[in-house]
């Protein structure tokens, strides 16, 4: 991982910030990079139960870069792909949908193009009601390509999607929200977010995984195939340590300490 992307851990909590605040945190070659390789080591941090994503500065993401594209090219590897299909800039914003715990992203600014698709990945979405947002490509001449088409399909109406691509235009939070783009506005996303992600980490972590597990089985699984996995997830929880400790720490109204 390299200065484009920072993770800080603390009490469950990954608090993952995009890192490039004189440019809105656009995405160059190098932030492309940066958030791969955050995704990749959040995968294997067992002690994380939840993501927080954000940006530094004016804007959670401006989107592409798109001078530091047109120089000479991007030099990205749009064959090579990961175990779930994704090319690197499909990864950034997908990769957020495949990790084991939750992200919630806290939206401030614009989260335009190759930006609205990050934030896009994230389970849960936060956003002041002041951001901007813009399926932005094509603007550019370009189509969107970054996994955001796979991600929407779960948000929004499929004509409100086309009509939102085929004209680039800008919205605010409230049309954000109606559209279901993002989850809830909030005049501080990012303190909402760590909030929520307290309550988030509280909860037994192997059933959150197992939840979020489902979640993303169901938009393309058939009925019987979502009905067969949720009985599997919860045998993989029930009667387990954590669970119990969960049940106890209820009834004695305390906080619960569960096992990696």
């Amino acid at each position: 991982m390299n200065d484009r992307v920072t993770i800080t851990v603390a009490e469950g909590i990954a608090d993952v910030r995009l890192n490039r605040a004189v440019k809105m945190n656009a995405i160059d070659p190098a932030m492309f990079e940066g958030i791969a390789a955050a995704i990749d080591r959040l995968k294997g941090m067992t002690d994380v139960r939840c993501v927080v994503l954000s940006g530094e500065g004016k804007a959670f993401c401006a989107g592409l870069d798109m001078a530091s594209m047109a120089s000479g090219g991007s030099g990205l590897a749009l064959g090579e792909r990961t175990a779930e299909g994704a090319n690197l800039p499909q990864q950034v914003a997908w990769g957020w949908r495949t990790l084991p715990m939750p992200v919630i992203a806290a939206v401030h600014g614009v989260a335009f193009g190759g930006g609205f698709q990050i934030m896009s990945g994230a389970d849960i979405r936060i956003a002041h009601p002041s951001a901007r947002f813009a399926i932005r490509e094509a603007y550019w001449g370009l189509v969107p390509d970054m996994a955001g088409i796979a991600l929407w399909r779960t948000l929004a109406r499929d004509d409100v999607l086309r009509e939102l691509t085929y004209t680039a235009r800008e919205f605010d939070g409230a049309e954000a929200l109606r559209h279901g783009f993002v989850t809830r506005l909030s005049e501080d996303p990012l303190g909402e977010a760590m909030m929520l992600a307290r309550e988030i980490a509280a909860r037994n972590p192997h059933a959150i995984r197992g939840s979020k597990r489902l979640y993303n089985l169901a938009a393309d699984a058939d009925a019987a195939t979502v009905l067969l996995a949720e009985t599997e997830e919860q045998l993989k929880v029930i009667r387990t340590p954590n669970q119990i400790e969960q049940v106890r720490a209820n009834m004695e109204k305390r906080v619960a300490v569960f096992e990696e």
